[in-house]
């Protein structure tokens, strides 16, 4: 029996991914998380086999508490879930050490394979993102500004391009205000913008947030 942690903002949305998830044989959820917060404290209680968490959550979210979950044990089998099948959010994603990644717009069953892979210890990624990683590598979009940001400017960009303060944002990652600004500053300099507004058009032109 594969043990599940299911981390998702959305009620509604835990609730469908429940019950896909136990109505294979071998699966079954044992908590639900509504924060990132929640979901590194779940994770500590329950040991999970595999985590399936969605990046875009209230707090921490979801990509820190990855982070979080994978400095307390290395071997933390995580599969994330976005809104967005863009390969920026999932490379990112592996590159914090998730096993996999998968966009909601996905075919149900497709959660399914993908929690069954990522328990045996192997990756997991949809095909036709795999082929879009591919392609950006191949054709140079690897290369853009918005990739020049490390981890942590890319995961503060975002908070940014979606109107949170550099307080809020400060709180939310347990980071100094001034540590913040100096992400900020330098996210700018990469970026070549001077305001907020343009960091919100710039995640736009990505399909990093939606309009």
């Amino acid at each position: 029996m594969i043990r599940i942690l299911l981390a998702d903002d959305h009620a509604v949305v835990r609730m469908g991914f429940r019950l896909l998830l136990q109505s294979g044989q071998d699966m079954t959820v044992i908590a639900e998380a509504e924060s990132g917060e929640a979901a590194c404290q779940l994770y500590l209680e329950h040991a999970p086999d595999v985590v399936v968490m969605d990046l875009a959550m209230p707090g921490m979210g979801g990509l820190e508490a990855l982070r979080r979950i994978r400095a307390r044990d290395i071997h933390a089998k995580v599969l994330t879930l976005s809104a967005h099948d863009d390969p920026m959010h999932a490379r990112r994603a592996l590159n914090e050490g998730a096993l996999g990644f998968l966009s909601k717009r996905g075919a149900p069953e497709a959660l399914l394979e993908a929690v069954a892979v990522i328990a045996a210890g192997r990756r997991y990624l949809d095909p036709s993102l795999a082929q879009k990683l591919a392609l950006a590598e191949f054709d140079g979009a690897a290369k853009s500004p918005v990739e020049r940001l490390s981890e942590r400017e890319f995961e503060v960009f975002v908070r940014l391009a979606g109107g949170a303060t550099v307080q809020r944002i400060a709180q939310d990652l347990n980071l100094s205000a001034s540590t913040i600004g100096t992400h900020l500053y330098n996210i700018k300099q990469k970026l070549a913008v001077v305001n907020q507004s343009e960091l919100t058009l710039i995640a736009i032109r990505h399909g990093i947030i939606q309009a």
